[in-house]
């Protein structure tokens, strides 16, 4: 039964929303926003499809400062990174997440990508499922965006010197899986076998629409990446951007937007709110279109396309 697999949607969710390679902590540690704010969601059902959204939330306080968090996913559609594109040209200061070598410059885009596995990874990802990669197109380099993460150096040190590995995230976030599951993985419509999955029409976009209703419960699911003492991807790299945060506020800056992946945004609108921010309004991006085109083949007639057109193919002379 695919319903009971939690191990698969989490490790592409680590994938798609953990991040993209390339002030002290709270006397309490903040947990959700009071408000009811969401940054990631999949509207549609197992049958047609639907759609991804990621939000755009701005928060203001009192002096009318604003700070958006703006929730990313690091593979999408290409007309979604534009629209992320035209939207920060708003912005006094972009504080954007990104692993690098301690002083390396952002990659330009139409950079090669990193020899990092996750980085090889997402670009397999990218090309599999038809979908455009965050680093090919938005543009790191303008002058306003200030990198707001880790470097590579640090990020491994810390996760040695806790014993946090890829692996040991996996574990916590299925762990977390299995004891909340999602209500969409007991949907009847919800493909229970792989033959249902491989016989459904539109093979090229069923495999999306998997992975695209499992992430629309990501905010949840995330939860198994804190862990009792926090994890260096979620809430490590957390501190550091608040501490941007805290810098460009300190400079005057009037319209700051924070450009992270969506797991990270429950843990940063607390934290925001805790200084003294209000959440006022919220913009939804299309991420994927994963509707389901009933005239597309499925995976199994695409095979049986494939072994029709080799056997028409004359043998090859030696």
């Amino acid at each position: 039964m695919m319903r009971r697999n939690v191990g698969w949607p989490t490790v592409v969710m680590l994938l798609l929303s953990g991040y993209a390679w390339a002030e002290a902590p709270a006397t309490k540690p903040a947990s959700n926003p009071s408000s009811d704010v969401r940054f990631l969601r999949f509207t549609g059902d197992a049958r047609k499809g639907g759609i991804l959204e990621t939000s755009d939330v701005t928060f203001r306080n009192a002096a009318g400062v604003e700070v958006r968090l703006v929730a990313a996913v690091h593979i999408a559609d290409q007309p979604y990174f534009e629209t992320l594109n035209k939207s920060f040209r708003a912005s006094d200061a972009v504080l954007y997440e990104m692993v690098k070598p301690k002083g390396a410059p952002p990659p330009r885009i139409g950079d090669p990508p990193s020899d990092a596995a996750i980085a090889q990874l997402q670009h397999f990802l990218k090309n599999r499922l038809n979908l455009a990669f965050q680093l090919d197109v938005i543009n790191y380099r303008l002058p306003h965006f200030i990198h707001a993460d880790m470097d590579a150096e640090t990020f491994v040190a810390m996760q040695a010197k806790r014993g946090e590995s890829f692996a040991t995230l996996l574990l916590s976030s299925m762990i977390e899986a299995m004891s909340n599951p999602s209500a969409g993985l007991n949907d009847p419509d919800q493909p229970q076998t792989m033959f249902d999955l491989l016989a459904r029409p539109d093979g090229e976009r069923q495999f999306k629409l998997l992975l695209a209703r499992q992430m629309g419960d990501l905010e949840a699911s995330a939860m198994g990446l804190k862990g009792l003492n926090g994890s260096v991807i979620l809430t490590e790299r957390n501190k550091t951007v608040i501490s941007a945060l805290k810098d460009a506020l300190a400079s005057r800056k009037k319209k700051i937007a924070v450009f992270y992946g969506a797991a990270h945004m429950p843990d940063l609108a607390a934290q925001v709110e805790a200084m003294g921010f209000k959440p006022v309004g919220t913009k939804w991006y299309q991420a994927w279109d994963v509707t389901i085109r009933a005239n597309e083949p499925s995976a199994f007639q695409k095979i049986q396309q494939h072994v029709a057109e080799s056997q028409r193919q004359p043998p090859r002379q030696q």
